[in-house]
């Protein structure tokens, strides 16, 4: 019997001590991390003004997930704004919801408001962690969707 899983080796880090000094960097002092506030930031103006497709809808679904993975894994990146993001997902949830039944992704008022505090959150949490922070939360997302604790917005046929 032939087995089922392939040999998959482990990458090599040639150099360990440059990877582990560049993981206890921020995030704000990379180039990369203005690059993905203005990608959030630009989906977000493009469902308020109306012109959202698909592809904004999950920029803001992964930026909300972002925010809750980072304070789970580093509770002091804003365990206490843990109520306030679950609103934003909630409100993403709810448009994401009617939107693909009428075909226009649009939040309704307090919707915004928590979405927009949501994003407050997610800035101050890119601010202040570290490159290793945000790895491990991109760890945490992925492993939450693999094993399906993530909400879905669409079913699948």
């Amino acid at each position: 019997m032939k087995k089922r899983s392939k040999y998959r080796p482990r990458r090599v880090i040639l150099d360990p001590v440059s990877w582990v000094i560049s993981g206890m960097k921020p995030v704000s002092s990379t180039s990369e991390a203005v690059g993905l506030k203005i990608k959030n930031h630009q989906a977000l103006l493009e469902v308020t003004q109306g012109n959202a497709d698909r592809n904004s809808v999950d920029i803001l679904i992964a930026a909300m997930n972002m925010a809750e993975a980072l304070y789970v894994v580093n509770p002091d990146l804003g365990k206490q704004y843990a109520t306030e993001i679950k609103a934003a997902q909630d409100a993403i949830y709810h448009m994401a919801r009617r939107g693909v039944e009428k075909g226009k992704f649009l939040f309704t008022g307090l919707e915004m408001q928590a979405i927009n505090t949501g994003m407050e959150v997610h800035d101050a949490q890119l601010d202040t962690c570290t490159i290793a922070e945000l790895e491990t939360a991109i760890k945490y997302v992925y492993e939450a969707i693999k094993h399906r604790r993530a909400r879905t917005i669409l079913e699948a046929v």
